[in-house]
């Protein structure tokens, strides 16, 4: 009986249809459309090209985008995705409001209706001294303006935009730069290099992006990387990755998830 047994089910194994090439090309098809309509309107890759956010991300640091979640929330996919407003604190990326077509990526200090200074490098938001553990002065040196922002006007400043030293005057408020309706104060955690809205002004809530998720690669990437605009070197370097992909992979970054 058990020999029986065994030969009725492969039997019935054997009968089991398989899968046709066009059932195949349909699964592949669908496959490929649900992970194109993932990547072309919920996440997107980006690539850390700066130190202004260090050591939150570094150079070279690959994150994959959440393009949706800070997104204007529409009815017939809001059940669906997890839309919420800019919380403070938030690492957002967006496009720059001084040079068009630049993405950029810095964290959330002030939502409209803030009241932001610096004193002495430390951020005050509507009166309290903020609590930052992510920041680090890497230079260590003392700016007046950078570090005791907006004390010292933007005319004064090193770097600030025309438009802001024309602008920073209308949102100070008893030695407070006060955030507008649908804008963003961002700063970078690297508090020290990062040319941030104290340099250009607020982040308006259209060229918002979305969040960081998490990094999916990290690689050993010199601090000049980013500059190089000659194709050779562009490909040297990608040689380069080729050649030291385990040896300077930083794999203990590999899926961190950005906070």
């Amino acid at each position: 009986m058990p020999k029986k047994d065994k030969l009725k089910a492969t039997t019935k194994e054997e009968e089991k249809p398989r899968e046709t090439t066009v059932e195949f090309l349909a699964s592949l098809a669908t496959v490929l459309v649900t992970g194109l309509f993932i990547i072309t309107f919920v996440m997107q890759a980006f690539e850390i090209p700066s130190s202004s956010m260090e050591a939150t991300l570094l150079i070279g640091d690959h994150v994959f985008v959440n393009r949706v979640q800070f997104a204007p929330q529409t009815h017939w996919v809001g059940p669906l995705l997890p839309y919420r407003s800019i919380h403070r604190g938030d690492i957002m990326v967006f496009l720059s409001p001084e040079q068009p077509g630049l993405y950029v990526v810095k964290r959330v200090i002030g939502i409209p209706g803030d009241r932001i200074h610096l004193q002495d490098g430390a951020v005050y938001r509507n009166g309290e001294k903020l609590n930052e553990p992510y920041v680090i002065r890497s230079r260590g040196d003392y700016i007046a303006y950078r570090d005791n922002f907006p004390a010292v006007p933007a005319s004064e400043a090193e770097g600030a935009t025309t438009a802001w030293q024309e602008e920073e005057p209308h949102y100070i408020q008893n030695g407070n730069i006060v955030v507008p309706p649908d804008s963003y104060f961002a700063m970078g955690d690297n508090r020290d290099v990062s040319y941030d809205s104290r340099y250009w002004g607020f982040v308006p809530s259209r060229n918002v992006v979305g969040r960081p998720m998490f990094i999916y690669w990290s690689f050993e990437t010199p601090a000049d990387q980013y500059t190089q605009t000659e194709v050779s070197q562009r490909l040297g370097f990608m040689f380069h990755q080729i050649i030291h992909f385990f040896d300077q992979t930083r794999w203990r970054r590999t899926f961190k998830v950005v906070r």
